[in-house]
């Protein structure tokens, strides 16, 4: 039977039974706010092409993570811009590093508040790169070792949850393995499993200041155009011991995020980067477009192709929103 037994209208007649029946619900639980953290006191530094965001000494980035946690924002992500940099990205992995103060000091004051961590080496080297370089190269295994110091003094620190992000063969399972070791068996690991080169991430690298000296990052993060590569890099990942796999870009990869969750049984994660965010930002600004609805009709679809949480500067304003 069809039309007129079937009027599909009749569950969109008013505001209450469209919230009935809807499929997909957004909460604030969903989100994760990535915030990017600095030396120095009382720095809240804009970000020019991120508007909205800052870099933020550890003092701010206590007050910034309050402000999500009193909304209902459960974590937060924090990445760290080292007042030095150098070949081996040694501020990555050092006790009085700033994302190991941020993150004493947040679980200080807001221990509910989950708190996760950024492992990678870009931030923190002078080449920019996430790993260690040999006559221009991006050395895979040696790379591996200083990726599990940094989660190791995360976790030392205080961190909930470790996540590398650097596209390195093999790091999950070093990671899992040394924090085994250590007696940090219990903290787990959001892997950036599918994790693509892509143009987005532009506005990333002003807030992080990591942007290549040399080259670009596709001999180790994923080609764009590969889309089974995924399932293969996530299966990697749970095998060698993932928690949580992440997919990145989010808006133009929610095949990538749909396939994931179709075929595993493991919580999905999907990051709304900075090109994506500072597009709305500028449309908006135009006068192009409604930034409220379009924030959120972003975040509904990431959240109907499957991801189980969403990292997104727009978490806060999402949140608001849902609390009207």
């Amino acid at each position: 039977m069809s039309f007129p037994v079937h009027r599909p209208r009749r569950l969109r007649n008013n505001k209450v039974i469209r919230a009935m029946f809807r499929e997909t619900q957004l909460r604030p639980e969903d989100f994760i706010y990535p915030m990017f953290v600095t030396f120095g006191r009382g720095v809240r530094k804009k970000i020019t092409s991120m508007p909205g965001c800052f870099q933020l000494s550890v003092d701010e980035a206590v007050k910034e993570a309050h402000k999500a946690y009193k909304l209902g924002i459960p974590a937060v992500l924090l990445f760290g811009i080292p007042e030095h940099k150098d070949e081996r990205g040694s501020g990555a992995y050092s006790d009085k590093g700033v994302v190991q103060k941020a993150v004493r000091a947040i679980k200080d004051k807001i221990p509910e508040l989950v708190v996760i961590t950024d492992v990678c080496l870009c931030e923190y080297t002078n080449h920019g790169h996430c790993g260690i370089v040999k006559n221009g190269k991006i050395l895979n295994d040696p790379t591996l070792e200083l990726l599990a110091k940094e989660a190791l003094s995360h976790a030392k620190a205080g961190a909930d949850i470790v996540a590398p992000s650097d596209m390195m063969d093999g790091r999950v399972a070093i990671l899992r393995d040394t924090l085994d070791a250590q007696g940090f068996e219990d903290i787990p690991i959001m892997s950036y499993a599918a994790k693509y080169a892509s143009a987005f991430y532009s506005p990333f690298r002003e807030a992080a200041e990591s942007s290549p000296k040399f080259g670009d990052r596709r001999s180790y993060q994923m080609d764009p155009p590969n889309r089974r590569e995924a399932l293969k890099e996530v299966a990697l990942d749970i095998e060698e011991g993932a928690d949580i796999v992440m997919v990145k870009p989010a808006m133009s990869y929610l095949d990538i995020i749909s396939d994931i969750k179709d075929t595993f049984d493991i919580p999905v994660a999907a990051y709304n980067v900075s090109g994506e965010y500072s597009m709305v930002k500028a449309a908006a600004k135009l006068g192009w477009i409604d930034e409220k609805k379009i924030i959120m009709e972003v975040l509904i679809s990431i959240k109907r192709a499957g991801a189980d949480i969403i990292l997104t500067y727009f978490a806060m304003d999402a949140v608001k929103e849902l609390n009207k």
